[in-house]
């Protein structure tokens, strides 16, 4: 006899009229679609008895709290039973408590949306007739076939998931979780019975289960069709992760059989120092774990990035997607990625003055091409923030500490703390940061002076990249480990002196290196066309102390919209916002940890870039009294004075990562449970006020059939703009966005940039003002329109003129009608409605 759970197995022998074929279906609020499946299911098996034999019907209810059970008594039939439970535990544990009490000799698990019609279920019993004991419904195997089909980025979440379970559980199994599987009833019963999950993973543990006890498993293609209404959300993906990684630990400790006597020789020794180089499971885990997190943080957007819209980005995400949009478009035709004149027409843009990010827009145009600038932004964004935090623990595990737990957790707070979460609405250069780790460690080793001109020639290599990825996030790495340096050298003179010329020299062979990678860039950025000098933030872009012990407004528990908006300029420049309970735990370790110097460097970082970050003056909180601060020293200096001083608090963020991983470390070995779990609570209470929310989403307006459906050329000419009213700018952005409709096919007037402005040519946003341009947004705004006469006229033509405009179009707005009083005044002639918008042809002069 198969060692079958002998309680499990008694209980079978005890029940009576066993049945051929039993079908479990978990149910959770599956009130809409539990009816049509149960007819389908029931109507088959009614049809085909003559082949199933007898059978029954479990639905395994999961503490439903919708009609789902009264559905189940409607249906009223004989072969069909419930099983309630009290409360919602998971897929799971349904499944065990429908599996325990089934009766068949086969039993079938399928899921409540039938995904996989239960036709199917003829393919999966061949598969049992010839010699399985488990024969499961697979996507993933030649002869699968597909109706309709996940979104892109779902089904490619899943592979990858399917990959990892391979890897770590299942090995040669390539689709787990299809939720079609068919099993031989005793084999079932015991296998369920021996599980311990209460989640998704259950099917990955019931496999292993079969795996371990030798019971042959076969995979099966099927026809799927995927079926709306889906109960997995982005956090089920870190349940099912951690399963896996309790199904990992609890095969470690299983014992394994003893290695055969080895007969071959003893291999290379290049294979140890190339394994030492693979991740460990433990590495792995937390990789997809930091995955999940930019999966859970940008879950408002990244299944539908092309119809969702990230409301606090402003007009950042419209900008963004123009920038990935136009360098696919330069790249395709071979032109200039340095410069456009798509918007800012005649005058252009000067890419390498913005920040475009050709790191990463160039290396994406094939997927910018394929699926749109708002797939390839979202994906820069989600796996970039993936990529930052992983960088972070690789850095921490390498050179602070060993324990993998300590270091997600600095990672995490260093990639997912309140300023970064912040700029993730918006700024891909201040998310896309993986290279700063790469840099602090390249630094590291050109103090050791071990292979200065080798560590020098990467870290050169480095640089380059990371200029081409974001210039002001490089400013401000190198600004924290100036400081980190400075603190590290006034304690440990010893190395400092031992460390300082190696670390030039390979600082001059870093520079040789790079700079003649970027030079021609640089040189385009600072003196090419439309370059500018500075740009202008204005005077309350420095953190008020207060912000850095407020607490941010997407923290999940305790964010306040309206505290952090009057701490902020804007809810992307929520800069600080670390929260009171972090600094004083901060606080605290550096107290208790004080005596390593590493502890009194780091301490040095945050404290000198919080002071720097509140800008050149600031006042004491509740007084009115002011002070200067230490960024008056800096703001006049070249690239410091474009820099926005309150994200020097940035450079926080690691800083305080690393010390929580020293401090979760040091507790790892705490001599008594006491202080173990009394220093894990503080941790705790210092960082659940700050874990992010979600970010903010709705849904994006539809653009214009005007400029979908291709009418837009029959207005604009080859060498013609097209003049959308009012101007893009950088309060309302959404015609760049019609314009990447439109395949780039004009260019615009006005839009969303840096530019210049004046003979001294200062940094501005946005292109030069015009007054017609000011007359639009002004109508736009107030939708007040003044008296229209021969010297508006005249200025309207002279800036149509210098436009080149084909035609003017007006989309529906808040206040249409005023301007279109007001552009049927300048031109003279009333416009046509066409494609949704407004039209007037300017061919035949105004």
């Amino acid at each position: 006899m198969d060692p079958v759970d002998r309680e499990d197995h008694e209980n079978l022998t005890d029940r009576e009229d066993p049945v051929d074929l039993t079908v479990v279906i978990p149910a959770y609020n599956e009130e809409q679609r539990l009816g049509p499946t149960l007819e389908a299911i029931t109507g088959y098996l009614a049809a085909t008895e003559d082949h199933w034999g007898s059978w029954e019907v479990v639905v395994a209810d999961d503490g439903s709290t919708d009609a789902t059970r009264e559905v189940v008594a409607a249906l009223a039939h004989p072969r069909v039973r419930l099983v309630g439970g009290d409360r919602n535990r998971g897929k799971g544990h349904a499944l065990r408590a429908g599996v325990a009490v089934s009766r068949g000799r086969r039993v079938l698990v399928t899921d409540a949306d039938l995904a996989a019609p239960i036709e199917e279920l003829e393919r999966l019993d061949k598969a049992l007739a010839d010699g399985g004991l488990a024969a499961i419904g697979s996507r993933s195997v030649p002869g699968a076939t597909f109706g309709s089909r996940q979104h892109r980025l779902r089904e490619l979440l899943g592979r990858a998931g399917n990959l990892l379970i391979r890897r770590l559980a299942v090995p040669g199994v390539r689709d787990t979780q299809c939720g079609f599987k068919l099993f031989d009833g005793d084999r079932a019963r015991a296998a369920f019975a021996a599980s311990r999950l209460d989640g998704w993973g259950i099917d990955v543990e019931v496999l292993q289960y079969f795996r371990r006890s030798g019971w042959p498993v076969t995979e099966v293609p099927v026809h799927w069709s995927h079926q709306p209404g889906s109960k997995i959300g982005p956090l089920d993906y870190a349940r099912v992760l951690a399963d896996l990684a309790r199904l990992r630990l609890r095969t470690r400790r299983t014992p394994r059989p003893p290695r055969p006597t080895r007969l071959l020789p003893r291999p290379s020794r290049l294979l140890p120092r190339l394994a030492r180089l693979l991740p460990r499971p433990a590495d792995l885990l937390a990789a997809a774990l930091f995955l999940l997190l930019a999966l859970a943080l940008y879950s408002g957007r990244f299944f539908d990035p092309g119809h969702r819209y990230l409301t606090d980005s402003l007009q950042d995400q419209n900008q963004w997607e123009w920038f990935f949009a136009v360098t696919a478009d330069n790249v395709a035709h071979l032109r200039n990625p340095l410069f456009t004149d798509l918007q800012g027409f005649p005058d252009g843009v000067n890419l390498m003055a913005n920040t475009v990010m050709l790191g990463l827009s160039a290396p994406l145009a094939p997927v910018t091409l394929l699926a749109g600038p708002a797939v390839a932004l979202s994906l820069c964004m989600t796996f970039g923030l993936t990529a930052t935090a992983a960088a972070w623990y690789w850095l921490i595990v390498k050179r602070v500490v060993r324990q993998r737990a300590a270091a997600f957790l600095g990672a995490a707070l260093a990639a997912f703390a309140p300023p970064m979460v912040s700029h993730a609405n918006a700024h891909p250069n201040f998310v896309v940061l993986f290279m700063i780790p790469l840099l602090v460690d390249r630094a590291l080793r050109l103090a050791a002076g071990t292979r200065v001109v080798r560590d020098g020639t990467v870290l050169g290599l480095m640089a380059a990249y990371q200029v081409f990825l974001g210039e002001e996030p490089l400013l401000l790495a190198a600004l924290g480990m100036l400081l980190f340096a400075a603190g590290y050298a006034a304690v440990r003179r010893d190395v400092a002196r031992a460390a300082w010329r190696p670390l030039l020299r390979g600082l001059l062979v870093a520079a040789a290196v790079c700079l003649p990678l970027v030079a021609f860039p640089l040189w385009w950025q600072f003196a090419g066309p439309q370059s500018y000098h500075g740009i202008r933030h204005g005077d309350d872009v420095g953190n008020s102390p207060l912000a850095l012990i407020s607490f941010a407004e997407r923290s999940l528990l305790v964010g306040d919209a309206a505290r952090a908006d009057s701490l902020s300029p804007n809810p992307t420049e929520q800069n600080a916002f670390y929260g009171w309970p972090l600094l004083l735990l901060a606080f605290g370790v550096t107290v208790r940890l004080w005596e390593r110097p590493l502890v009194k460097a780091l301490a040095f970082t945050t404290v000198g870039a919080a002071l720097l970050s509140f800008g050149p003056r600031f006042r004491l909180p509740l007084t009115n009294t002011v002070f200067p601060g230490p960024w008056a020293l800096l703001r006049r200096l070249p690239l410091f004075e474009s820099v926005i001083e309150g994200r020097v608090a940035m450079v926080c963020a690691p800083a305080l990562g690393i010390l929580l991983a020293l401090a979760v470390d040091r507790l790892a070995a705490a001599p008594s449970a006491g202080t173990l779990y009394g220093g894990l609570l503080a941790v705790c209470l210092a960082l659940l006020p700050i874990v992010p929310a979600p970010l903010k989403a709705q849904d994006r307006a539809q653009v214009p059939a005007f400029f979908t459906d291709g009418t837009w050329k029959r207005y604009v000419r080859p060498g013609e703009s097209l003049v959308t009213v009012p101007l893009p700018d950088g309060g309302d952005a959404e015609a760049l966005h019609w314009q990447i409709a439109a395949h780039l096919g004009f260019p615009l007037p006005g839009g969303y940039f840096n530019g210049p402005y004046g003979k001294d040519r200062i940094g501005i946003y946005g292109a030069t003002p015009t007054a017609t341009g000011y007359l639009f947004r002004e109508i736009g705004t107030t939708g007040v329109v003044p008296a229209l006469g021969p010297a508006w006229r005249a200025r309207a033509r002279h800036d149509l003129a210098r436009w080149r405009a084909g035609a003017l179009v007006l989309p529906p707005q808040e206040h249409e009608d005023a301007l279109r009083r007001a552009v049927r005044k300048l031109v003279g002639r009333p416009g046509k409605w066409t494609g949704g918008v407004w039209v007037w042809d300017l061919h035949g002069g105004t």
